[in-house]
């Protein structure tokens, strides 16, 4: 049996050009890397941030420059950095005015992560930025308190099978049933109507579902 918290976010890197045209793939890869991490809330702020990181090289280092993308977690803040050769070719945050093109993608990157930065090497210089989630462990499942006491019950029922894998698999989802199914038991024993509760349930969940949606 694994303890909750158990989802394993190894840092990820894309080494590549930057190119306009190869923008919409690096989206799709941060896309994809995100929902397997089960961070869907940061998936457009991340898609975004990159964008604008990219554009930023593309604008002041040149096209076709070689860059590298990594992704990883600090504690329970995304970290995106992206590595490219120009230690020269500093970024910085400007106020444009309304008819000024060039500070916008920095605004836009300053108004969307929690923290950014440039670090400089010999021979390269990584540009950084970090994005709240709302997990509470860096290991442990988006989605807040109420996913968090649910993993807890169903690391009890992993004794049916052997193993619990924090990842929603197959396995999961018929401990979560047998969880659900002995909740119904034991309403039933105590006198209660099953299917109310049912009911009960499925409204109370479309409501937070909806309340989440807002808030995000």
């Amino acid at each position: 049996m694994r303890p909750s918290h158990c989802l394993s976010r190894k840092r990820w890197e894309i080494p590549f050009l930057a190119e306009p045209e190869g923008v919409s793939t690096l989206r799709r890869a941060v896309r994809k890397h995100l929902t397997l991490w089960g961070l869907h809330e940061a998936v457009d702020p991340a898609q975004l941030c990159v964008s604008e990181l990219v554009a930023n090289v593309i604008r002041h280092v040149g096209t076709g420059t070689p860059v590298t993308l990594a992704v990883s977690m600090n504690r329970t803040r995304l970290r995106i950095e992206l590595t490219d050769p120009d230690i020269r070719a500093l970024p910085t945050l400007l106020s444009p005015s309304g008819e000024q093109e060039t500070g916008r993608g920095l605004a836009l990157l300053d108004a969307l992560a929690a923290g950014w930065g440039v670090i400089l090497r010999e021979e390269a210089k990584v540009t950084w930025c970090e994005l709240e989630t709302d997990l509470t462990a860096p290991n442990g499942h988006s989605g807040g308190k109420r996913v968090t006491r649910a993993e807890a019950l169903l690391t009890l029922y992993a004794d049916r099978n052997g193993t619990f894998e924090c990842a929603a698999d197959i396995a999961n989802e018929e401990n979560a049933v047998y969880l659900i199914a002995d909740v119904l038991h034991w309403l039933s024993a105590h006198g209660h109507d099953p299917d109310t509760a049912l009911d009960h349930a499925q409204t109370r969940f479309e409501a937070m579902a909806v309340e989440t949606s807002q808030w995000n």
